[in-house]
Parts: structure tokens; C-alpha cells; sequence
């Protein structure tokens, strides 16, 4: 009998192009190793070309959702996306702080990479009190770190200084990346009794057309080694180098921002599925 594998679970917005959101996160929790669950916080009108219409679903039917995974599954991590609204923030607050589940990964969408808003500021201001202290690791991109904490980050210094600033507003460990700079720098950095202790991850930066959806994949990435035992500065090296191939043998797919290759090191399928029913 197989193995089970670690459960993720991602709790976020649905895409139909699925370059992002819970398919997305599926598909990136699969490359890994792991089994996905999903939680769906909106639903979205959008394509490779930008987000055209977003409806966050009810929060007690997310609530419920969320409940009944957590009854039925030994959850080994969770990834946050985007929550669409304050009264979505809340219940996933509500449910983690109930729930207390390991290893959750928060990856706070606030706008998409065509511009939209995907969180409103009571929703920005609930996610900070509510949710930032409950999470093993924020993820924080350079531009909405540089909206929480209200300090420019432009370059490694200005980062680690506004990783600080996370840690003063709650939380325990964060990632800032910088993957729009010429070097494609994150940082990772962890409080703790004996002071602060921070990393950084260089990389290339990649020319591509195919990035869409690249800040999910690494949240979700990072969330997905996590669960399968991997200690946190390796699961970000891990992610880190996961999102460059991924970006690196995408194909060209849409008129627009084009998705990340999730699945590329898995094996085509094609011919070696044989249908459903054939006996031969």
C-alpha cells in the first residue's frame, strides 16, 4: 500500500486561468510530494490578461469547509493566499487560533500583479493584528512590505530592516523577497531570545513573460517542504530554486502574464494513462 503523503492545505482565491490561487497551489503541492485540500476564499473573474471581478464567498461557508478538512485530515501545513475580505480574514483567524495547525504559511495578496485590489485596508488591518502573530512564516514580497511597514524597501538593508519592523508587528519569522530587483534577493529572517537572525538567498533574475502566479508557487512551495519535515532556510532555498525552473520551462499560455510550468518535473501523461475501462 502506498504512503500517504503530508496534507497541505491552502486556503485562497480561486483563478480559472489557474496561473494562481488554490489551483495553482494544487498543483504546486502535487510537484512536491504532497496531498492537497483547499479552502476557497473568492471567487475571481480573470485571465493571463488581469482580474476582471472578485466575489469573496460567505465566511461560514468557509468556516465550515475548513472545519470539516481539519476534522477528517492530519493537516502537516497550511498556505494563506488571498482572503478577499476582512470578514474572511476573520474567520481564518478564528479558525487557525482554534485549530492551532502547524507550520502556516501566509502569503498576504493584496493587490495582483495587474494591479487589482484583492484585499480591502479593513481586511489589510485585520490580517496584521489577527493573522501575522498566528503565522509560522509570512511572506512578503518588496512592495507590500514596503505598504505594511510604511519603510522603503529597495535594497538588502532596507529589507532586513523591514523583516525587523514584521517581527515588531508580530511576527515570529518572515520572508521579503526581491525578485523584481536585478538580483533576485529574499530574506529570510527569525527572531528569537538570543536576537534576530537573517539570510539571504541571491539569484538570477529571470527575463520571462511566464510569471504569473510566481509569489504563490514560492508560499506554497515553502509551505509544501515544511510539511514534509524540511527545516525553514532549506525549504526557502528549496522554493527559491523550485519558482526559477518553474519560470524557466514555462510555455507560452494566454495573451497576457503568462503561468509558471508548476508541474515540470513530472512525467507527461499522455498515452501512458490508459482510459477509463481499457482492460489491455
Amino acid at each position: 500500500m502506498p504512503t500517504t503523503p503530508p496534507v497541505v492545505l491552502t486556503i485562497a482565491g480561486f483563478d480559472p486561468s489557474s496561473g494562481a490561487g488554490v489551483t495553482a497551489d494544487i498543483k504546486t503541492i502535487a510537484a512536491h510530494g504532497c496531498y492537497g485540500v483547499a479552502g476557497i476564499t473568492a471567487l475571481t473573474v480573470q485571465s493571463t490578461a488581469g482580474v476582471r471581478r472578485i466575489e469573496p464567498v460567505r465566511p461560514r461557508l468557509l468556516t465550515g469547509t475548513l472545519q470539516e478538512l481539519a476534522s477528517d485530515l492530519e493537516i502537516a501545513a497550511v498556505h494563506i493566499g488571498m482572503l478577499a475580505s476582512g470578514q474572511v480574514v476573520d474567520a481564518v483567524a478564528a479558525f487557525l487560533a482554534t485549530r492551532k495547525l502547524p507550520n502556516v504559511v501566509l502569503d498576504p495578496i493584496l493587490r495582483s500583479s495587474s494591479g487589482a485590489a484583492l484585499l480591502s485596508g479593513s481586511g489589510i488591518r485585520a490580517l496584521v493584528r489577527k493573522l501575522l502573530p498566528l503565522a509560522t512564516v509570512p511572506i512578503e514580497c518588496n512592495r507590500f512590505a514596503a505598504f505594511l511597514t510604511e519603510l522603503p524597501v529597495g535594497n538588502l538593508e532596507q529589507m532586513g530592516e523591514a523583516a525587523n519592523r514584521l517581527h515588531s508587528m508580530g511576527a515570529a519569522a518572515v520572508v521579503v523577497t526581491g525578485g523584481h530587483l536585478n538580483k533576485a534577493i529574499d530574506v529570510l529572517s527569525i527572531a528569537g531570545a538570543n536576537g534576530t537572525q537573517q539570510r539571504v538567498f541571491e539569484g538570477e533574475h529571470q527575463q520571462s513573460n511566464s510569471t504569473h502566479g510566481t509569489g504563490c508557487a514560492f508560499a506554497t512551495a515553502i509551505a509544501s517542504q515544511l510539511a514534509r519535515g524540511t527545516d525553514l532556510a532549506e525549504a526557502v532555498r528549496l522554493a527559491k530554486a523550485y519558482v526559477a525552473d518553474a519560470i524557466r520551462n514555462a510555455y507560452s499560455l494566454g495573451r497576457g502574464i503568462g503561468p509558471l510550468n508548476h508541474l515540470y518535473g513530472m512525467p507527461p501523461f499522455g498515452p501512458t494513462i490508459r482510459p477509463i475501462g481499457d482492460k489491455s
